[in-house]
């Protein structure tokens, strides 16, 4: 029998070493796969879905270890057909990927145009780009993509995910400026893009949208030539937008507007938290009153489109009751960087970092330093609470054919290390991913990494850097099968509700994992909210560490732990959560969980 032992992680859980912990489960608990999310019953034990691919990856990567912690790459296909522009994770276990409708012929091939007219194999229709595909769902599981059909111009858009899984897209281009697109993920390979009939108040062409505590509701804000905010969907009729005074401050129009695609995210107070070019302020929406303008994030240079830094809310933790709330901005371009590249001068990018707690009373920006001058980057979460960086070039800025050095190498940011040790530079990769790249974490621990196209048109040759089509996966190193024994793996979770198949909040919900070695004496429980991304911004993206009330260990090896959903819609908004064990710093595979009002 092992010794009972303190996790230190889970502050009350205390793992205790009981043979018998797990038999003699009730028989009302029934174990279903993914694809019978649905079922409705007393008691539902979700089993995790091992992606048997044909490259080998299941519990752990199936490569030869990499040198150190730097992790690799692995080359998943050799086209996917469109430009990774913008990209969202479902929780089907799918990935969409969409492009711009006008960028010229895609792989695919439409029998008929969005107007109904038939498509021909005439010299027009061939190069027409209303008869082709601008959009694909890529299936983990099989490593294999279908095309999806789009009615109007998505390019560069925005998009959330609502309480039931459902992708809410909204804006574009042209005709797509005002329109609101759904994708409801399915198991059947049926499902495809809904155009609502509704519309938006304004034209949204490079704005940002975010999930709100209220059910279901999402806001859209700024864009090109729009500088203002609206909801979807509206409470009266008679809604329109709200003018944003602070979007009209930070509007650089000599530069392109330096406060396109404005980073978001949402406090835990339930305000929103604004940042554009380099200021920030937090917005009650429900009063449409700014009740705190922020210091200014020190240095020169801007943070977003076109100058395209990038930003993350770092993981939410229980142990604070998730109150304390703090953003981090990254990377970006130089003052004039934008009217520069199109004189072909390419300004050397923003190396810089800031973190600021946007909670409480005191505000300041602390500073560091990427290891090189980044822009055009993704920041992602990982299931540890570190930050990945990847993607971008060290020079010039967004738009068509405005940048040069390609960043090749990721970073891997630790925000508890300490100052000076927090940037690891990790493997790098040969494929350049500039303009238009798209990055995801997956539930399998890797990083699906798409797109680049710096260009309007599908280009391949006779350019710095082409249309890129590849798709890749990072592999971080503690997804490699060396670390199997440590890995929690076989995650199942339990719980009930005859009407709801969501926890609600504040609730307790039961996990069960199996552990070949002891636990580590540090043992973590994360929700992760997917987000939707495109031009270096994940929007909706959010980390939560919760709460473990208990932690049980058989002697063969099954563990059962208690947890407590986040307490409010505040805290997480209603929707699908990534839910990942966290032994030692080794992930297990995430499984999914539905959290809201149960």
């Amino acid at each position: 029998m092992i010794a009972p032992f303190q996790v230190h992680e889970c502050q009350v859980c205390r793992l205790q070493a009981k043979r018998s912990a797990t038999k003699g489960l009730p028989s009302s608990l029934i174990t279903i796969t993914f694809n019978m999310f649905f079922l409705s019953c007393s008691k539902i034990m979700i089993t995790t879905l091992f992606f048997l691919v044909g490259f080998g990856f299941s519990n752990g990567a199936n490569v030869t270890p990499s040198e150190g912690r730097r992790g690799q790459w692995q080359l998943l296909l050799k086209s996917t057909g469109v430009v990774g522009m913008h990209v969202a994770l479902t929780y089907r276990n799918t990935v969409i990927m969409f492009d711009q409708t006008g960028a010229g012929p895609s792989s695919y091939e439409l029998r008929r145009r969005f107007t109904g007219s038939r498509c021909t194999r005439s010299s027009h229709d061939m190069m027409d780009s209303t008869c082709y595909a601008h959009s694909v769902e890529y299936d983990i599981s099989t490593n294999k993509v279908r095309p999806l059909r789009l009615d109007t111009d998505p390019w560069c858009s925005s998009g959330s995910f609502l309480s039931n899984g459902t992708l809410l897209q909204t804006g574009g281009n042209d005709k797509g400026a005002k329109r609101i697109r759904f994708f409801r993920p399915c198991g059947n390979d049926k499902c495809d893009w809904m155009q609502s009939k509704k519309i938006l108040s304004d034209k949204r062409w490079y704005a940002s949208s975010l999930l709100l505590p209220e059910h279901d509701r999402v806001v859209v804000v700024g864009g090109r030539r729009a500088l203002t905010y609206e909801f979807v969907p509206k409470i009266s009729p008679g809604e329109k937008s709200f003018d944003l005074p602070f979007l009209h401050q930070t509007d650089d129009r000599n530069e392109g507007g330096n406060n396109l695609y404005p980073f978001l995210h949402l406090s835990s107070d339930g305000n929103l938290f604004i940042f554009a070019n380099r200021d920030s302020i937090l917005l009650n929406l429900r009063r449409n009153k700014v009740i705190k303008t922020f210091p200014r994030i020190p240095g020169e240079g801007s943070r977003n489109y076109p100058s395209s830094g990038s930003s993350v809310i770092l993981p939410l933790d229980h142990r604070d009751n998730f109150q304390r709330v703090e953003v981090m901005v990254c990377g970006g371009s130089s003052t004039g960087a934008f009217t520069a590249a199109a004189k072909r001068r390419f300004l050397i990018g923003l190396r810089s970092c800031g973190r600021m707690v946007i909670t409480g009373n005191k505000h300041k920006w602390d500073m560091e330093h990427m290891p090189k001058p980044r822009l055009l980057h993704n920041m992602l979460i990982l299931p540890k609470g570190d930050i990945l960086i990847i993607n971008g070039a060290k020079r010039g800025s967004a738009g068509y054919d405005n940048a040069r050095n390609a960043s090749l190498e990721p970073y891997l940011y630790s925000p508890k290390k300490r100052l000076g040790a927090r940037f690891t530079v990790l493997m790098s990769t040969k494929i350049a991913r500039m303009y238009h790249s798209s990055a995801a974490l997956l539930p399998d621990g890797r990083v699906l990494v798409a797109g680049s196209n710096p260009h309007g048109r599908y280009t391949f040759h006779n350019v710095a850097y082409p249309t890129e089509l590849r798709l890749q996966a990072f592999v971080p190193h503690y997804m490699e099968r060396r670390y199997h024994n440590w890995r929690p793996s076989n995650l199942t979770i339990e719980y009930s509700g005859a009407t709801s198949h969501a926890i609600g909040y504040g609730k307790e919900f039961t996990v069960r994992f199996f552990l070949e070695r002891r636990p580590s004496n540090v043992m973590g429980f994360s929700a992760y909210a997917p987000p939707f991304t495109t031009h270096s911004f994940s929007m909706n993206q959010r980390m939560l560490k919760l709460r473990c009330r208990s932690m049980v260990r058989s002697g063969d090896g099954w563990v059962v732990a208690v947890l407590e959903a986040p307490p409010s819609s505040l805290v997480a908004p209603s929707g699908y959560y990534m839910l990942t064990v966290v032994n030692g710093g080794i992930p297990s595979m995430s499984q999914w969980v539905q959290f809201g009002h149960a």
